[in-house]
């Protein structure tokens, strides 16, 4: 599938850090663009259209070979520029540089893995200067992001801060503990909030999260659904 509308050029959070071990792969969606989110075995992260060029394969279903990442089709083979490297069925090939995937840029800031949109954009912004922090959970919600960013400034926390050139975070303090929340807009009625909090968060806190995330997940869709 691919990108629809004007989107605003873009750092978006697209998972957690944690959740993307080394040498694993998967897939999400921003603004209706399915995005593969991988891994390769050396741990450095990617983002890239979910789409093998040869026949349109997700690459999410795929494999991660070392710093290759390879389709589940018919086993193609592309390094991290995206760029066929190996035909299996080819194997003596010397595959043309034609043969690529588009990328998108890709950081690793607050504990999340943030790609730059739309796709193919050259000139990308600074991404977001957040502290160390560690994922806690990723939270689907079946609502507008902006409805569930006004939700969040009256779901029984307090707004504590924002960066002024990225709308796609905020944090808010969940008893004495500043939680960091990134937005990700997956299509005009659908969105993901990926929790991260400092690394010596305690357990307490870490669980009270979890049941805040669900009150909050519940609360929005209950007055979606009413809407």
């Amino acid at each position: 599938m691919t990108q629809t509308g004007s989107a605003p050029s873009q750092w978006v959070p697209v998972a957690l850090s944690n959740m993307i071990e080394a040498g694993t792969s998967a897939g999400t969606v921003v603004n209706d663009a399915e995005i593969v989110v991988w891994r390769d075995t050396a741990g450095k992260a990617h983002a890239w259209e979910d789409r093998c060029p040869h026949r349109g394969m997700k690459m999410s279903f795929g494999f991660v070979r070392g710093d290759h990442i390879a389709c589940l089709y018919h086993g193609w083979e592309y390094d991290t520029s995206g760029t066929c490297q190996y035909v299996p069925a080819h194997p003596e090939l010397e595959v043309p540089k034609s043969i690529c995937i588009s990328r998108y840029g890709t950081t690793e800031t607050g504990g999340m893995i943030w790609a730059y949109t739309p796709l193919g954009t050259l000139e990308q912004d600074s991404p977001p200067d957040l502290p160390a922090l560690e994922g806690v959970r990723s939270v689907y919600i079946d609502a507008p992001v902006a409805q569930v960013s006004g939700a969040l400034e009256q779901h029984g926390s307090t707004p504590a801060g924002n960066n002024e050139t990225n709308s796609n975070f905020t944090t808010v303090k969940l008893e004495s503990t500043v939680v960091t929340v990134g937005l990700q807009q997956i299509s005009e009625g659908r969105c993901a909030l990926h929790i991260a909090v400092p690394q010596d968060t305690t357990i307490a806190t870490r669980e009270a999260l979890l049941d805040w995330c669900e009150d909050l997940r519940r609360s929005v869709e209950q007055l979606e659904a009413a809407a």
